[in-house]
Formats: C-alpha cells, sequence, structure tokens
C-alpha cells in the first residue's frame, strides 16, 4: 500500500525527470493538450499542473502506454507541476504485485520520476463514503438484477433503457442494504450499487451504470478486509478529484465516458466536502482534493502489431513467444531487451505528436526513430554472423598486428579502438559469390575489394568442400593499399567488414524481426486470427563472431555492427565470456523493399 505521505510531502518536490524537456528553449511543443494548460495557467485557473498515470497492474505495460507516460510526466515537468504514479487496482481478481513491480521500472526507464506513489485501494473508505453521500442525496440505488438482466434492461443506440425495478427503493433501505453488502453478507454479483442518472439518456454510460460490485476476492494491498469493490469509472474520478489533478489525460475511447466522470465528480464533490477525506487525512495525506478536467486524446497504434493485454497474454501463456520481455513483443519490457532506448522511445513520441484522431501509423516511425537515436549515440563494432574463412597467403602464418579504428566515423568524441589484424580473417558468407548476380560489388574470384581499414585485397581461389561448398578463400593483401597509402586510392567497387579469426569471440547472435508477416494482424478475416499470422522468420539465432571490444560491451550497450544493423548485448543472457546480442533494427527498412 501507498506510504501515508509524508513522504510523500517530500517526494512532491522531485526535480524534473531525466530525459524530459523542462528548461529546453530551442522547441516549444504545440499541440491542444499543451494549449489548454497555457491557457488554463494564464487564466489562473490553476495555480500549479498536476497529472498522473494510472496504469491498471493486470499486464506488462507496451508501446502504447509510452505515449501516455510521456504526455502525463512530460507536460507536468514542462509547466513545472507534478505528476503521481496512482496504481488502478479495483480489480484484484487481475492483479498481480509482479505487474506492479515491472511498470514502475518501465516508468523509472524511460528517464520519468513519480511525485508520489498511489494506489486506487489507498481511497477505499474514501469511495465508500462517498457511495453513501450519492445514496443519501438519491443518487444511487442498490440493484437486485443479474448481470444479464442489466443488459436486458439497458436499451441500445436507438431505443432508451428501462428503469430497473429497484431503482425507487427509499434511502433508507438502500443504505442498509448497502452497508450489508459492505459487511459481506451477500454472494457475488446478486447485488449491485448503481447511480441513479438516466436511463432514457442518448449517452449509454449514463443508463445507471453501476458503481460497485460485490466480489470475495483478496486484494493484495487490503486482503479480505473488503467484499466490494468500486467500478473504474466511479473510482478513477474520484481518485483524480482526490489527487487535486488539474488535466486528467486519456485516450479518445473515454470520450463517451467523460459526462459520467464528471456526474461523480459533481455529485460526490469532494472539494466541496472535506470530512469524506478524514480516512485519509487520518493516515497523514495531504488534504489536496479539486475538480479535475478529462482531456482525450489518440491512443498510439501501430501496424504489424497487436496491443491488446489479452491477446499479449494469450501469446505468452501458449508459449508462443518466451514471455513478457520477450524482444518481439511490444511490451516495454520487450522492446528495451530488444534495445529500444528511453531517448528513442521519446523522439517516436515526438514525432507522433498529440491528436484527437485515431490512425493506425507505420512501424517505421518507430523502427525509424530507434535508427536515428542509435546512428548518433552507438560506438560500431566489427560482427560477423555468417562466417566464412578468408586466408590472406600472404602474410606469414603468425602475422598479427592492431589497427586503430574510429568507435564513431561522425563524432570524434567516441574516440578510438585497437582492433587486431591476422593472416586468417571471417567475413560475411554473402559477401563472396562464385558467380555474381548483377551489380554485386563484393568478392569474386579473380575479383579485388577492399577490406575496412585493412586495404585491398583480391580472391585468387575458392576452396570446397566435398559437397562442393564454399568453405575458405585464398586472397592476396595488397601491401601498398593500406589506408593513407597512395595505393589505398585505387578505384575498389565494394567494401567489406571483417574480423580477425584468431582473436575473434564467439558469440550468440539473435537475428529478431518482426513478430507479426501482415500489416493489421487484429483484422481477423477469412477465419484467420492474428495467430495465424504469426511470422516465422520472426527469429532466427546462429552463431557468429565479434571483435573483442565488442565481447566487453555490458549488458543493455548498444553497437551498430557495421554493415549489419543496430545490436544491444541482451540484459538477461549476454556474459564477456558468452555473449549473446539482439539485433534491434537493420541499417534499413527492409520491409518497404517488401512492399
Amino acid at each position: 500500500m501507498s506510504q501515508p505521505p509524508a513522504s510523500a510531502a517530500a517526494d512532491h518536490s522531485t526535480p524534473a525527470p531525466a530525459g524530459a524537456p523542462a528548461g529546453r528553449q530551442e522547441a516549444i511543443r504545440q499541440d491542444f493538450i499543451r494549449q489548454i494548460v497555457r491557457d488554463d495557467l494564464a487564466s489562473g485557473k490553476h495555480a500549479a499542473i498536476r497529472t498522473r498515470f494510472p496504469p491498471e497492474p493486470n499486464g506488462y505495460l507496451h508501446i502504447g502506454h509510452a505515449k501516455a507516460i510521456c504526455l502525463d510526466f512530460g507536460i507536468a515537468a514542462e509547466f513545472g507541476g507534478r505528476c503521481n504514479l496512482r496504481f488502478d487496482d479495483t480489480n484484484p481478481a487481475k492483479e498481480d504485485p509482479e505487474y506492479v513491480a515491472a511498470i514502475q521500472e518501465d516508468v523509472r526507464w524511460l528517464g520519468f520520476e513519480w511525485a508520489s506513489l498511489r494506489h486506487a485501494s489507498d481511497y477505499f473508505d474514501v469511495f465508500y463514503r462517498g457511495a453513501e453521500k450519492l445514496i443519501r442525496q438519491g443518487d444511487a440505488f442498490v440493484c437486485d438484477l443479474s448481470a444479464d438482466e442489466v443488459r436486458e434492461y439497458r436499451g441500445t443506440l436507438t431505443e432508451p433503457g428501462r428503469n430497473s425495478p429497484w431503482r425507487d427503493r427509499s434511502v433508507e433501505e438502500n443504505l442498509d442494504l448497502f452497508r450489508r453488502m459492505r459487511a459481506g453478507e451477500f454472494a457475488d454479483g446478486c447485488r449491485t450499487l448503481r447511480a441513479k442518472i438516466d436511463m432514457a439518456s442518448g449517452n449509454i454510460a449514463l443508463r445507471d451504470p453501476a458503481i460497485y460490485r460485490i466480489k470475495h476476492v483478496e486484494h493484495q494491498n487490503t486482503g479480505n478486509a473488503w467484499p466490494i469493490y468500486p467500478m473504474y469509472d466511479y473510482a478513477h474520478s474520484l481518485s483524480d478529484a482526490i489527487e487535486g489533478i488539474t488535466h486528467s489525460l486519456c485516450t479518445l475511447e473515454f470520450e463517451d465516458r467523460r459526462p459520467l466522470y464528471d456526474w461523480c465528480v459533481d455529485k460526490v464533490d469532494l472539494a466541496g466536502h472535506p470530512e469524506l477525506l478524514q480516512p485519509l487525512l487520518d493516515r497523514g495525506f495531504p488534504l489536496e482534493a479539486g475538480k479535475p478536467r478529462q482531456i482525450e486524446f489518440s491512443r498510439l497504434n501501430f501496424n504489424y502489431l497487436v496491443m491488446s493485454k489479452r491477446k499479449l497474454l494469450a501469446l505468452v501463456e501458449d508459449g508462443l513467444v518466451d514471455g513478457w520481455d520477450d524482444p518481439r513483443m511490444p511490451t516495454l519490457q520487450g522492446i528495451r531487451r530488444r534495445g529500444y532506448t528511453p531517448s528513442a522511445l521519446r523522439l517516436m513520441v515526438d514525432r507522433v505528436g498529440i491528436s484527437k484522431q485515431n490512425s493506425l501509423l507505420d512501424i517505421s516511425i518507430l523502427e525509424g526513430a530507434l535508427r536515428d537515436d542509435l546512428d548518433a549515440a552507438a560506438p560500431r563494432r566489427m560482427a560477423v554472423v555468417e562466417p566464412l574463412k578468408l586466408v590472406l597467403t600472404n602474410l606469414g602464418p603468425d602475422h598479427e598486428e592492431a589497427l586503430t579504428f574510429p568507435n564513431h566515423p561522425k563524432d570524434a568524441s567516441f574516440g578510438e579502438r585497437s582492433l587486431p589484424f591476422s593472416r586468417e580473417l571471417w567475413i560475411e558468407r554473402e559477401d563472396f559469390a562464385e558467380v555474381p548476380p548483377k551489380g554485386f560489388k563484393r568478392l569474386t574470384v579473380g575479383g579485388d575489394v577492399r577490406l575496412r581499414g585493412a586495404g585491398i585485397v583480391r580472391c585468387d581461389e575458392a576452396v570446397k568442400d566435398a559437397a562442393g561448398n564454399v568453405v575458405e578463400l585464398h586472397c592476396t593483401l595488397d601491401p601498398d593499399s593500406r589506408p593513407g597509402m597512395e595505393g589505398a586510392n585505387r578505384k575498389v567497387k565494394g567494401t567489406i567488414h571483417w574480423v580477425s579469426a584468431k582473436h575473434a569471440v564467439p558469440a550468440e547472435i539473435r537475428l529478431y524481426d518482426r513478430l507479426f508477416s501482415v500489416p493489421d494482424p487484429d483484422a481477423d478475416e477469412g477465419g484467420k486470427t492474428y495467430r495465424d499470422h504469426l511470422n516465422p522468420d520472426s527469429r532466427r539465432t546462429v552463431t557468429g563472431y565479434v571483435e573483442p571490444a565488442a565481447a566487453q560491451a555490458a549488458p543493455e550497450q548498444s553497437f551498430q555492427f557495421e554493415r549489419l544493423g543496430y545490436f544491444v548485448a541482451d540484459r538477461r543472457d549476454h556474459r564477456v565470456d558468452a555473449p549473446v546480442f539482439n539485433r534491434s533494427v537493420t541499417l534499413r527498412d527492409t520491409w518497404a523493399q517488401k512492399g
């Protein structure tokens, strides 16, 4: 359970999060939400901004949540306000402390820190008092209809609903029944507490929605203290009011529920009835109740992904992926393991922008943000994924030297490193063709190619095994073609990379690609489901070789493996003596070519 914030009071002075845009002068973000915030501050409606990120701890966060996190925490930081992390833990049957821990880790990984850590379960006493207030005002009643009967009474988009036969119970009877619900006297599902609004409303959300249901389930924070639990709309709106949230930002599917949000806030009126908050005040929580404003924005949807928690859970439980942090999963834990960086995700969110229009975005936006981020931030290393032996026959068997390479060709501040060079090298198998296709610019028998940073070589012979497969190339190095020598100016069509066979470190290299092979795996057309569109080539594991400096990487350190793509040392499995690298993204969008 949340700490009664004496400690939270100290948390409230948390500085702007790492990587947040507070204090930057070069780019003032412009979108309709930030304009609302600017106007509210300028008019004096609010002296300070308070936002919250309110995940339900029933699964792992995914890429879509990154947009909400960056918006909630980012706006608070930009305008000198505060953002709480609040767990919407009102449905204990589906919630787990594992998810709570992972969500906190994800928020911090993205570069943000919350002002105060809260749980909706902190407020259960206040919610209950608010419900009794609604009953006394004639704004709520205990209903005995079953779930199926409630649906039958609700009506349709074109037909009004019908009043429950229990709608006109007296205040006294409603209070008695609700208190007996609270005491655990009734079985699950046999009664609900419903708001009394308007069964003829054109907005179905206002047709006497349930605000409490009976559920005899142990809660991870409150144990068995409560056999009744508040419904989301009621708990969420009052949680915002309790915390003095000024701008409650949520996705567009909640737009139709905004009138219910406002109804709950206005009818309970916590700001005007501080006595309802006494249980929190007794526990050391600050008095900060206010009237929040809900504002909706479009959610983040990319093609080639599924974002449904239900479907992601099924992928995990059915063994179709290796867990929530499988690098092919769109969870924040998964893409982190894939090699996505917090700065790449924040760049993606900036590029996508904030709007009121839902759309399916091309995943190349996400991949492009990672390429741009790592192009600037990732040191370069040499690695060979599909190795083919190349022997420089004009060098002695014991030839060995150290060549100097820049760690980043575009940024001298990355410094230089020493790379061992010897008679026998590994090159990429696809860099040799015995019968080269038209336009091939790499190595062929009798042809020249430039070895990156080492000189120009000519292939003299391709050695084959008994099955006719090329297993080794015999080549000659031009000693006058080293970088800086006159011979290096000789025109050669191609340049290939390499690692010294004597010094290279064997590495497990996991070649990840998109998890689904079609742009809209959720389409469910032709009797197929998202499962039928799993990409069989979404992961291929090979044993390659990396230069010694790459093997020394720390877990989660990213590199550009020259000519191959961006790779990251796996955060779980990588060791210096047994390197494991995951491909984060290719150097170019290979899927665009497929289209």
